[in-house]
C-alpha cells in the first residue's frame, strides 16, 4: 500500500458476469493488463475459482475497479459474493457457444440484487462465423427482453487479437456517466470479501463500501464478534487515500488485528450503532412458481459477501411470484431496509429467488394480518415516511437508538429528519421519538380524566399532576404537558384552564380555619399535613382546599413542606425594607425573628428568589 494520498476521480465497480471459458478473465486481461487469477490452482486449472480484482483508467480519466467472478457452478458462493458489490455488470457471452446454464443463473442474480446498468460483451469473436455471432446475438436478446439490459450497449469483442476493446472502452465511459449513485448515507458498512497480510504492513482487508465513510486513524469494529482494530491505511483505485466513501472498492489496512481473525463475509462498521439480526421479513421474487415454499423451508441465504442458512416462510399465500416473507437465519447479519439478497437451494444449489430486505427487526409479537399490512406500508415508504410509520405504530413512541439501529442512519441526520416532520417529536431527556398522534391522544385522555375529578371534586382547585400523570414516564409527562393549553398546573396540582372551584358553605368554613391555623402558627407553621388536622378539615378535601388557598394567594409555599400565611411573609418583607442595603447573617436572622434553622434556612432562600435579599457567601443583603 502506497504511502502517498492522491484525490481519486470518479470511477465504477463493474463486475463481470458469465459462463465458465466464456472469457471474462482474459477481457479483464486484455483491457487492464491485470491478471485476476491469482490462485495457483487458477493458474493450474485455468479457470477462475475465487474473485478477481483489476481497475482501468480510461483515457478520458474516468476509473473502472472490476470484480471478476468465477463462471463454474460450483463456485456461484463466489460469484454471489462479488455481485453483492457490483454497480454494473458486463454479461460476457462466447459468440462461439452463445447462452449457458451459467450465462442464465448469472444474469438472473445480476436482476435479483437490483443492478440497473451494464454492457452486453459478445467475446472470442475470432473464433466464431458470421452466423454464429448473429446467434449469439438473438439469444443474448431474447434472454435480455424485458430486463435491465434490454437497451444496454452490445460489443463484440476479441480479447485475442484486441478487436472491439476500443469500442468497450468507450461504452465503459458511457457507464460510468449513466452510473446509478448507491445510496450511501449512513453509519458505515463495508462487506469483507478478502483478508490477507501485507509485507510491512500487515493486515488488509478489501470490500465494496455500501454506507457511510472511512478515515485514516479511525477505530472500527469487525462483526460478527465486534473486534475492534484501527485504521492504518486507505486504498481506492489502487491509490493510497485519507477518505474512502460509500461506492468505492476500497482497501483498509489494519492494525490490532491479524488477518486470520478476518473471513469473507465479516462486515466492518464504525462505532455501536447498528446490531446484527437473526430475523428479518423482506419481499421476496421468486424465478419460477415452483420454488415457491408452501411451508417453512431451508435456502442459503447469500447477503453481501456472506452466505448464511435461512428458514423462510412466505406470509401469504399468493400466485404472485413476489411475495412477502419471514427469515429466522442462523448466524446474524447486519442488514437494513432496501438491502438485496439472494436465496439458493442447499439441495440443488439453484438459484430461486432474491428479495429486498423490508424490516430487519420485525415484532414475534404481531399477527400475521398486522405483519402483512405493517410490511405493505413500509415496503413503498421513503426514509422519512418509514420513519414516521416506526413511530407511529408504537405504543410511547421509539428509542432513539432503535430507531438509528432499525435505519442505519446516525441520531444526528435521524434528528435532522425529525424535525422536519411535524408528525415527530424527539423528547431530548428520554432520548425517545413520539408522535404528535400519541401526545394528542394521552392529551384527550387527561382531559377527560379531569373533566370526571372535577365533577366529583367541584371545590378542589386541581388533581395531584402525578395521578395525571397517568403513569407515565416524567419526561414523556412534560412532553405532554408543556404547551398544553387547555390546562394549567399550579404547585403539585392540575386543573382544566377553564376551572373553577365551586366553593359550598361547608368547604367556605373549612378554608376560614385552614387559613387562620397557618396565621395563628406565625413564623412556625407546621407540616401542612398537622396543620390540616388541627383546622378540623376533612382529610379527603383538605389537600384541594390547601392548594385553593395557596392559588388564591392567601398562602405562600416556600418549600415542598413548609407553608406560610401570606400576611406573615408581608411583615417580614416590611421589617427587611426598614434595613434595605443591611448584611446580616443566618444566626442574626434567627434571633431577630426567634425561629430554628428548619425555618430560618428555607425562608432565607424564598427572600433571596424574590429578590428581597441575595446571599454574599456566609451573609445577605437586605436589597
Amino acid at each position: 500500500m502506497s504511502d502517498s494520498n492522491m484525490t481519486v476521480p470518479e470511477g465504477i465497480i463493474v463486475g463481470t458476469a458469465g459462463h465458465i471459458d466464456h472469457g471474462k478473465t482474459r477481457l479483464v486481461h486484455a483491457l487492464t493488463g491485470i491478471d485476476t487469477d491469482r490462485l495457483a490452482e487458477e493458474k493450474r486449472r485455468g479457470i477462475s475459482i475465487d474473485l478477481g480484482f483489476a481497475h482501468l483508467q480510461l483515457p478520458t480519466g474516468e476509473r473502472i475497479s472490476f470484480i471478476d467472478v468465477p463462471g463454474h457452478e460450483r463456485f456461484i458462493k463466489n460469484m454471489l459474493a462479488g455481485a453483492a458489490g457490483m454497480e454494473a455488470v458486463l454479461l460476457i457471452v462466447a459468440a462461439d457457444e452463445s447462452v449457458k446454464p451459467q450465462t442464465r443463473e448469472h444474469f438472473e442474480i445480476c436482476r435479483l440484487l437490483g443492478i440497473q446498468n451494464g454492457i452486453i460483451v459478445l467475446t472470442k469473436t475470432d473464433l466464431a462465423s458470421p452466423e454464429q455471432i448473429a446467434i449469439g446475438r438473438e439469444d443474448i436478446e431474447s434472454l435480455c427482453a424485458g430486463s435491465f439490459l434490454e437497451n444496454a450497449p452490445f460489443v463484440p469483442v476479441s480479447a485475442a487479437t484486441g478487436e472491439g476493446l476500443a469500442d468497450l472502452e468507450h461504452a465503459l465511459a458511457g457507464l460510468v456517466h449513466r452510473r446509478v449513485h448507491r445510496e450511501g448515507g449512513g453509519l458505515l458498512r463495508l462487506p469483507i470479501d478478502r483478508s490477507f497480510a501485507m509485507k510491512g504492513f500487515g493486515t488488509v482487508v478489501t470490500g465494496t463500501m455500501w454506507n457511510g465513510a472511512l478515515q485514516q486513524g479511525e477505530t472500527v469494529q469487525i462483526h460478527p464478534g465486534g473486534r475492534r482494530a484501527r485504521v492504518r491505511g486507505l486504498q481506492v483505485h489502487g491509490k493510497a487515500v485519507e477518505r474512502a466513501v460509500a461506492g468505492q472498492r476500497t482497501a483498509v489496512n489494519l492494525t490490532g488485528i491479524d488477518h486470520s481473525e478476518i473471513q469473507r463475509g465479516c462486515v466492518l462498521t464504525l462505532g455501536d450503532g447498528l446490531e446484527p439480526s437473526k430475523l428479518i421479513d423482506a419481499s421476496v421474487t421468486w424465478l419460477d412458481d415452483t420454488e415457491i415454499p408452501t411451508h417453512r423451508q431451508q435456502f442459503l441465504l447469500h447477503f453481501g459477501t456472506s452466505e448464511v442458512p435461512a428458514f423462510v416462510k412466505v406470509l401469504a399465500n399468493s400466485d404472485s411470484r413476489v411475495s412477502f416473507a419471514r427469515l429466522w437465519l442462523r448466524e446474524p447479519l447486519l442488514a437494513l431496509p432496501g438491502d438485496r439478497f439472494v436465496l439458493r437451494r442447499p439441495s440443488t444449489g439453484r438459484t430461486a429467488a432474491g428479495g429486498t430486505i423490508v424490516d430487519a427487526f420485525p415484532s414475534a409479537r404481531l399477527s400475521r394480518p398486522k405483519t402483512l399490512a405493517h410490511l405493505e406500508r413500509l415496503a413503498h415508504a421513503d426514509p422519512a415516511e418509514r420513519l414516521q410509520l416506526s413511530v407511529q405504530e408504537s405504543r410511547s413512541g421509539k428509542p432513539l437508538s432503535d430507531l438509528v439501529r432499525a435505519t442505519g442512519w446516525p441520531a444526528e441526520q435521524l434528528k435532522t429528519l425529525i424535525a422536519q416532520n411535524r408528525r415527530l417529536i424527539l423528547v431530548e431527556p428520554a432520548q425517545r421519538v413520539i408522535s404528535q398522534a400519541w401526545i394528542d391522544q394521552k392529551r384527550a385522555r387527561i382531559l377527560d380524566w379531569l373533566r370526571q375529578f372535577h365533577a366529583r371534586n367541584p371545590a378542589a382547585a386541581g388533581a395531584p399532576v402525578a395521578q395525571a400523570r397517568l403513569d407515565l414516564d416524567p419526561n414523556l409527562a412534560s412532553a405532554i404537558f408543556n404547551g398544553f393549553d387547555a390546562v394549567q398546573i399550579k404547585g403539585d396540582l392540575v386543573a382544566l384552564a377553564t376551572h373553577k372551584p365551586q366553593v359550598s358553605a361547608a368547604d367556605q368554613e373549612a378554608l376560614g380555619k385552614i387559613e387562620r391555623a397557618f396565621r395563628q402558627a406565625g413564623l412556625q407553621p407546621a407540616a401542612p399535613a398537622e396543620v390540616l388536622r388541627s383546622a378540623g378539615a376533612d382529610i379527603l378535601k383538605s389537600r384541594g382546599l390547601l392548594e385553593t388557598l395557596i392559588k388564591n394567594q392567601k398562602l405562600v409555599r416556600v418549600s415542598e413542606d413548609l407553608i406560610f400565611h401570606s400576611d406573615v411573609l408581608a411583615h417580614i418583607r416590611k421589617s427587611l425594607a426598614a434595613h434595605k442595603g443591611r448584611k446580616f447573617s443566618v444566626p442574626e436572622f434567627k434571633e431577630w425573628t426567634q425561629i430554628s434553622r428548619k425555618y430560618a434556612i428555607p425562608l432565607l432562600e424564598y427572600l433571596d428568589r424574590q429578590h428581597v435579599t441575595r446571599r454574599e457567601g456566609d451573609t445577605r443583603l437586605v436589597l
